[in-house]
């Protein structure tokens, strides 16, 4: 009678509190996030989502994105593309290389959007001299004391500037990349983290191509976007000019805090997007391994290796950041169509016979997203 009482206790306790419990984030290995557990339920084995409440939420937490372009567009004229790209890299905990010639407002951008976040910049310049302990930093003998003390490199930022990355040995560029991927450094026989606001952005010349170390494709998959800046139109051009030349200063003040954007990426990851979606995200990245199985038997002799999972990984966050700064909370196929190719086009490696044809990464990519069935 005894047992049958405790069990009968246990259930009307479990049923009762049990909600309350596992919206608290006290389990969080079912997967239900703390305090947003409305607009998920379950239906047998299907989780099914409110797309409403999700929408109207990024609705409001996406609010500070409208004034954050704004201010960075007092000092930067024109390269949307860049900053919501950058933009994207810092909602997603991703990492940006950036491809342009020189004078793009590369540098600029980067900085002017630590300022108008309130984050640490750091800008570290890539020479065949430079060594690792440059970046990460190195041990320091005291005399006075006879010990060894620590001394942090740059890559203790919130946003580090790699700038003209090939232009470092491999071991100098693998210090950075191994920041990149572990958000940590030793030095030493210790460890320290990284800040939770971490991005970088590496910076490569197109042009120049003596006495540089191009980097390995291995490291390449590390960053989540590449993209490629190209020159400002006519307009923009003399509105730079005129801008640069009289000589006043703009003054960037900060509109959003650090502490506001690793929010947002909680809220990014509750952005809906449909499996069918999902599933047309996982086609693109196979048909770069694969392209026979869907009707592009032509450039199965110009694709030597396709895109990584990591591809199908990125291209699922970007996409929902990319949701997030149209204020939606839902991914459109042309969310996924706007940021494929900056996820793609450093991943694909083509044969001798592609570069002796002429066709570009930018093409094949192009050609996917053409020949792929949207669902």
């Amino acid at each position: 009678m005894l047992r049958v009482w405790a069990v009968v206790r246990w259930r009307w306790l479990w049923y009762t509190f049990g909600p309350l419990w596992l919206c608290r984030g006290r389990f969080p290995g079912f997967g239900v996030p703390a305090v947003r557990c409305s607009r998920q339920t379950w239906k047998g084995n299907e989780m099914q989502y409110d797309v409403k409440a999700i929408n109207d939420m990024v609705r409001q937490e996406s609010g500070f994105v409208d004034g954050l372009l704004a201010e960075v567009a007092k000092v930067i004229v024109g390269q949307e593309y860049m900053v919501e790209r950058i933009l994207i890299g810092l909602l997603t905990n991703g990492h940006v290389l950036v491809e342009g010639v020189p004078g793009l407002a590369k540098t600029l951008t980067i900085s002017t959007i630590s300022k108008a976040i309130d984050a640490q910049f750091q800008r570290i310049q890539f020479t065949p001299d430079l060594l690792p302990a440059d970046i990460v930093g190195t041990e320091i003998y005291r005399p006075q004391t006879g010990e060894f003390t620590h001394k942090k490199g740059p890559v203790f930022a919130n946003l580090v500037l790699a700038d003209e990355v090939n232009r470092a040995p491999a071991k100098v560029q693998s210090a950075l990349l191994e920041s990149m991927q572990e958000r940590q450094v030793t030095i030493g026989d210790k460890t320290y983290p990284l800040p939770d606001l971490f991005l970088v952005m590496a910076t490569q010349n197109p042009i120049e191509q003596e006495g540089t170390y191009p980097l390995p494709e291995a490291q390449l998959d590390r960053f989540m976007l590449m993209l490629k800046v190209g020159y400002p139109t006519k307009e923009e051009e003399r509105t730079i000019m005129d801008r640069m030349t009289t000589g006043q200063s703009v003054d960037v003040s900060m509109v959003v805090k650090p502490e506001q954007l690793l929010s947002a990426r909680q809220v990014i990851s509750e952005v809906y997007i449909d499996p069918k979606l999902c599933s047309y995200i996982v086609d693109l990245v196979y048909a770069t391994r694969a392209p026979k199985e869907y009707g592009m038997a032509e450039l199965a002799d110009f694709l030597e290796y396709g895109a990584s999972p990591r591809a199908s990984i990125f291209l699922n966050m970007a996409s929902r950041a990319h949701a997030f700064l149209k204020h939606r909370g839902y991914v459109t196929p042309e969310d996924i169509k706007a940021i494929a190719p900056d996820v793609l086009r450093h991943r694909l490696i083509l044969t001798y016979e592609a570069e002796a044809e002429e066709v570009s990464t930018e093409d094949i990519v192009q050609r996917l997203l053409e020949q792929v069935e949207v669902p």
